[in-house]
């Protein structure tokens, strides 16, 4: 019987951004910042020499440095976040994430202040 792990490494980083479309007076269409916290999720059987689904150093060197991309940033400004949801971060940290870590399997951006959440499964 095999053993499925879920591994997660997490990081910090604060953005501004706004949301140029929507209703004229929404709040949303002014710059404005948040603090965000990024989860990576690496999901398989343990393997290699140590045993690990995932050398977890690995994964967070590759989390903080997409982070670091983002960190005190307008996210409007980054290509593919034009119209920077959750969702669309998600699936930002995903594209880059993936090609090193194919066993990623699930993102998850939260706005700890505001008690927001999004999950992407990957």
């Amino acid at each position: 019987m095999s053993q499925i792990f879920e591994v997660t490494k997490a990081t910090h980083f604060d953005a501004a951004h706004h949301f140029p479309m929507g209703p004229d007076g929404s709040p949303h269409r002014r710059v404005h910042g948040h603090s965000f916290l990024v989860e990576a999720t690496v999901r398989g059987e343990r393997g290699g020499d140590m045993g690990f689904v995932v050398d977890l150093t690995q994964l967070e060197a590759g989390l903080k440095a997409a982070a670091a991309e983002l960190d005190h940033s307008l996210l409007n400004d980054h290509a593919g976040l034009e119209k920077p949801s959750l969702e669309a971060l998600c699936l930002w940290f995903a594209d880059r994430l993936k090609p090193e870590f194919p066993g990623l399997s699930k993102v998850t951006l939260i706005r700890p202040t505001i008690g927001e959440r999004c999950v992407l499964e990957v």
